[in-house]
């Protein structure tokens, strides 16, 4: 019994190795024959909006959208980069506008005295703004729309 089932292995990984060669020739890329090195489109990359007033919200409760470059802005456990302008303590020397309330509540909804922590990491939420043309086309409609 131990010598068929033995055969039977063999045969079938010989049959696996002899025809794998010939499964992988069949594979194509969808991308074509286009060189992944060289792509015949490059990227556009958009330049963020510096220090412009926010842009206004599509929808209720949208986070607001960050009006300036954010690059090697550090978020970490231990230093939260935004809040040195931010944050309640700040907001007034440097003109930022200040962090909302609901920042400061816990999940159950109890006050904290700083920022809760499942809302310190801020680019969960916000993003930079980018000056950039949407990549389809649609019909939304903002909530202040009257149509």
């Amino acid at each position: 019994m131990k010598n068929s089932i033995l055969a039977g292995l063999i045969l079938i990984g010989s049959s696996v190795f002899i025809t794998a060669p010939t499964i992988a020739a069949e594979v194509t890329s969808l991308r074509g024959s286009s060189d992944i090195e060289s792509p015949s489109n490059p990227i556009e990359v958009k330049k963020n909006i510096n220090d412009k007033a926010p842009i206004t919200r599509e929808y209720v409760q949208q986070p607001p959208l960050i009006p300036h470059k954010i690059k090697g802005y550090k978020i970490n456990l231990k230093f939260n980069k935004c809040l040195t302008c931010h944050s309640w303590a700040n907001y007034q020397k440097s003109g930022a506008t200040k962090i909302s309330q609901t920042h400061f509540s816990g999940r159950d909804g109890e006050a904290l005295s700083n920022v809760a922590p499942r809302r310190y990491f801020c680019t969960q939420c916000h993003v930079p703004q980018v000056d950039a043309t949407p990549l389809v086309q649609n019909d939304f409609k903002s909530v202040n729309s009257t149509n």
